[in-house]
């Protein structure tokens, strides 16, 4: 473990508290804008500061921590839970909806492939507009 005042690089911090499997996969949200501080992105050099808040964006995972303390190696998730602080909003752990959480609509069985016509038709149902008509009805 580091101690308060010692040097800690925010990609080998955010390996070391387990959010990235890999310090290099940390190291590529850091260089692609992935991880924030106060709104600004943060280089994976950036020395972590306790204290700080940072917002990393994981896939469509998005968390809110709070550095509580430095951790320099990677350990067992109970020791990693006790550095950081998760302040992440219920309503922002996804920031948009999964497309697995979209309405499917079925076609019968043999019917074959869409025409041009069925799939303005199919286009045409799941916009928003249809979705509104059949929510009055």
């Amino acid at each position: 473990m580091a101690s308060e005042n010692e040097k800690l690089r925010i990609d080998k911090y955010l390996w070391a508290i387990r959010l990235f499997k890999t310090r290099s996969l940390a190291t590529e949200a850091c260089k692609a804008g992935r991880v924030k501080l106060n709104g600004s992105n943060v280089k994976a050099s950036y020395i972590v500061k306790v204290g700080e808040i940072y917002s990393i964006q994981k896939g469509i995972e998005r968390k809110v921590i709070l550095v509580t303390g430095l951790l320099e190696r990677r350990g067992d998730a109970k020791i990693a839970a006790a550095h950081y602080t998760d302040q992440t909003p219920v309503e922002d752990t996804y920031g948009f909806k999964s497309t697995f959480h979209a309405p499917v609509l079925k076609r019968d069985r043999g019917t074959g492939r869409p025409t041009k016509r069925d799939r303005r038709e199919i286009d045409g149902l799941q916009s928003s507009e249809w979705w509104e008509e059949a929510d009055k009805n």
